[in-house]
């Protein structure tokens, strides 16, 4: 029998706890988010400000079980990208929808470029395609928020279906995490 004491291991178990509070995270906020999304009030606002608040959270969390590599920098500029986005959605939630759309929408394309970079850097750890894969989405759908801006009827709704969406790659990498540390004992 063997113990599995690497450090890259302690690092899998710990992202593996995380990507699984990500995921419920997402669902849960997504779900607020679309019984609120009609239209910008107080607890829309609330929620729109608190997504990239809970995603420094999960990344100085993510930084810490890394303790040193090449993520670590993508890391803290997803923390400095969340926090921008936080302030800026709190701001844009004054001037409507489409505001807070644009705003998104550069936050996702940014933040999915660091995901990319994180999980490109780690993809010898295993579990890291799905979010290889989400940051490349988050690229494409932060465009998508943006152009939704400029249209007519712009809703918050796309935003719930982002939230999930990317829960669920958490999901899948965190199970692939797991079953690659029960292949390894």
């Amino acid at each position: 029998m063997t113990t599995n004491t690497t450090p890259a291991a302690g690092v899998a178990q710990t992202l593996r706890r995380l990507y699984f509070a990500r995921f419920g995270f997402a669902l849960v906020w997504a779900g607020f988010l679309v019984a609120t999304a009609a239209s910008l009030g107080p607890v829309s606002i609330a929620l729109l400000v608190l997504y990239p608040l809970f995603d420094v959270v999960a990344a100085v969390l993510d930084a810490r079980s890394a303790k040193a590599g090449k993520p670590i920098a993508a890391l803290y500029v997803n923390v400095a990208i969340s926090l921008l986005a936080a302030a800026g959605l709190a701001v844009a939630a004054s001037s409507g929808i489409p505001g807070v759309l644009r705003v998104w929408g550069t936050w996702a394309i940014v933040a999915g470029v660091a995901q990319l970079v994180v999980g490109a850097a780690r993809r010898g750890m295993g579990g890291q395609w799905p979010m290889i894969l989400s940051g490349a989405i988050s690229v494409l759908a932060g465009t998508s928020f943006i152009i939704q801006a400029t249209m007519d009827g712009a809703s918050l709704r796309s935003l719930a279906g982002y939230a999930t969406l990317g829960g669920i790659f958490f999901l899948v990498s965190a199970l692939r995490l797991g079953r690659r540390r029960a292949q390894e004992q």
